[in-house]
């Protein structure tokens, strides 16, 4: 027999109520599915994320909470409970949306592992290989395993910016470079440099869950020894300077970090910056060139690019 999965339509206001009714009434786990939950692509944001501009329109106008009940439950005895409870919920006044109630069936499997089989290891450059804690991999003689989870928090590295980057941090690192991750997450960047030979590595971030985050998976690679994790604005709080400068961010963050940050490249010394959408690659390129960078590669994705650049000497 399958799951029995129930939706309810609802609003952001009463998402919280209608999950946990859902609970009450015996549901095994809970999904809200809410369009207010994506940040603005467009508009930097305390935390530098990823976002793919198309998703906000490819979610439903409602509010949509999910609710899976054991197959072994009567459908026609949970309509009628949740019928009941969600008219008494309704009966509260608040701004709760229609609370409109519909039914399908899930496969009968372990729905909350079967999204695992979705994520394998993957190659980033020759020697990177990012793979997650369920999952076994045979290295090849010269492979360095990064192991993150797909889902955690700050970036888990199956982005294809991320891997654009640890692509370019592989090729143009020399060993002992000094490396700066400018607004590190979870660190994936800084742990790709340090894997790749760096000899030292400032992975600095504004956001304090970051900067814990990243301690944490520097610490679990037994990296710390190599890469300093610390909380705060490069731009003001920092005065050392780095061979190489990796920024996976947005666009917007890049056009206004280009010319600053090289107080903080050595002359010669290279600029790593991805985060860009395809369309916005030509005004990055711009901007890299009018602030004495010289753009050596250009890497791009159907959807995203990325630069290596150079500080004039």
């Amino acid at each position: 027999m399958n799951w029995i999965e129930a939706i309810v339509h609802t609003t952001t206001a009463g998402s919280g109520a209608v999950s946990s009714l859902l609970i009450e009434c015996g549901a095994s786990g809970t999904q809200i599915e809410d369009r207010a939950d994506i940040p603005d692509p467009s508009k930097p944001h305390g935390i530098w994320e990823i976002i793919d501009p198309s998703l906000p329109d490819s979610m439903p106008e409602d509010v949509l909470v999910h609710g899976w009940y054991d197959p072994e439950d009567s459908s026609s005895g949970l309509k009628a409970r949740l019928e009941s409870a969600l008219l008494r919920l309704s009966e509260s006044g608040s701004d709760l949306g229609t609370l409109k109630l519909e039914f399908r069936e899930t496969p009968n499997e372990d729905w909350g592992e079967s999204w695992k089989l979705l994520y394998h290891p993957i190659r980033a450059g020759k020697h990177l290989v990012i793979k997650p804690s369920w999952e076994s991999f045979d290295a090849l003689p010269g492979d360095h395993i990064i192991e993150m989870d797909p889902g955690m928090a700050f970036g888990s590295g199956y982005h294809d910016t991320t891997v654009l980057c640890l692509e370019l941090l592989e090729k143009y690192i020399t060993p002992g470079s000094h490396v700066i991750d400018v607004g590190t997450g979870s660190g994936i960047l800084a742990l790709g440099a340090a894997l790749s030979g760096a000899g030292d590595v400032l992975a600095i971030d504004i956001d304090p869950d970051a900067v814990r985050v990243a301690s944490e998976n520097v610490e679990h690679h037994g990296l710390s020894d190599l890469i300093r994790v610390r909380e705060g604005n490069l731009l003001n709080q920092v005065s050392e300077v780095c061979d190489i400068c990796v920024a996976n961010i947005i666009a917007d963050i890049i056009l206004t970090l280009a010319s600053p940050l090289k107080n903080h490249i050595r002359p010669g010394g290279l600029f790593i910056c991805s985060g860009i959408i395809v369309e916005r690659a030509d005004e990055i390129r711009k901007v890299l060139t009018e602030a004495g960078y010289e753009i050596l590669e250009e890497k791009h994705t159907e959807e995203w690019a990325a630069f290596c650049a150079r500080r004039s000497l």
